[in-house]
């Protein structure tokens, strides 16, 4: 198949969703072209002989996540500490390492890169629109993260780990020992909106929450409804990470769940136990049906933060995002399915 048409492919799964009313005209909004840095490249490229040379170039080219990057999982003392060097070739000089590594650049060709570094320009001049005060990146990173994480947010600059990302049925996953729910999202789909997803988190974390379902269920709506605006013709179920079929139950059964989580007060339960089983990982959610999608109470939570801003045309994200009141956003919202 030819790459082009793999691509337009590769596009065609993201956006398969029609244009709707989050979409800005970001025509007019400047910013830098966030052209990937392929750290993966460059990192397996050193050797004893040009560590010393190259070492100094990769903190000038990557700025301070070159070092954060080797201090999270190579070496905690950093790139310039003396025993640096060998836990670095030996982590480049491990066979799994190589091949992994190998795998990241063999899917992620040049124009799958260039691909993904024009979507996520148009994400940041899209999150420019929403937050004009606040400040943007201006790196795009990837790398081979020894499968340590997904994606990063770090001193203006945006990183993924794209070792997490070699499709559902990877033998490094297997190898792994992956369950099947986690390894479903480990496909190219998911690189955007798990990158946006974890840039938001960092610029509107949940600080000093009040541990009730609400306060959860809210935040996490607002956050998916966030990601939504950066990537406003993305699929939801890319967006949330729920199969086609998980999203069409929700759907088809979502004034059940809207009365699960209405009666008792169940909203304003602060068990954390209660809490975690409605919006942790998992293969379903067990409290209400193994059909039941996890995370069940960040899918209701969206749905709420959905129509509160339909109800509320004035409200813009960045006041969206800034309120803390999730009470006045469940009240406002009307939400009744």
């Amino acid at each position: 198949m030819p790459f082009s048409k793999y691509i337009l492919i590769f596009a065609f799964i993201l956006f398969i969703s029609c244009k709707n009313n989050l979409d800005v005209d970001i025509s007019d909004i400047e910013v830098k072209q966030l052209n990937a840095l392929s750290l993966n490249k460059d990192f397996f490229s050193l050797t004893d002989a040009n560590f010393s040379s190259k070492n100094k170039d990769f903190q000038l080219k990557y700025g301070p996540f070159y070092n954060n990057y080797v201090k999270s999982f190579l070496n905690p003392l950093g790139v310039n500490d003396s025993s640096s060097k060998d836990s670095i070739i030996h982590f480049i000089s491990d066979k799994t390492m190589q091949q992994a590594n190998n795998q990241v650049n063999k899917i992620y060709t040049n124009d799958v890169l260039n691909y993904l570094s024009n979507e996520v320009t148009n994400c940041v001049k899209r999150f420019k629109y929403h937050f004009k005060s606040k400040s943007i990146p201006n790196r795009f990173i990837t790398c081979t993260s020894g499968f340590n994480f997904y994606i990063a947010s770090s001193d203006s600059a945006l990183i993924t780990g794209l070792d997490m990302y070699l499709g559902d049925t990877s033998v490094f996953y297997k190898m792994l020992q992956l369950p099947e729910y986690q390894t479903r999202c480990m496909r190219q789909e998911y690189v955007l909106p798990d990158l946006m997803r974890g840039w938001i988190l960092t610029e509107f974390d949940n600080e000093n929450p009040i541990n009730n379902l609400l306060n959860h269920t809210i935040f996490y709506g607002k956050l998916y409804y966030a990601v939504n605006c950066m990537l406003p013709n993305l699929n939801d179920s890319l967006i949330i990470g729920y199969t086609q079929n998980q999203l069409n139950y929700c759907k088809k059964f979502e004034k059940n769940l809207w009365g699960y989580f209405a009666e008792k007060n169940r909203l304003y339960e602060n068990n954390m136990k209660t809490v975690q089983e409605l919006t942790t990982e998992g293969p379903f959610t067990a409290a209400i049906s193994k059909d039941c999608p996890p995370r069940i109470a960040m899918w209701v939570g969206w749905q709420i933060v959905k129509s509160y801003m339909k109800e509320n045309e004035t409200v813009t994200l960045e006041q969206l995002m800034n309120e803390k009141d999730a009470q006045k956003i469940l009240s406002k919202s009307k939400y009744r399915p």
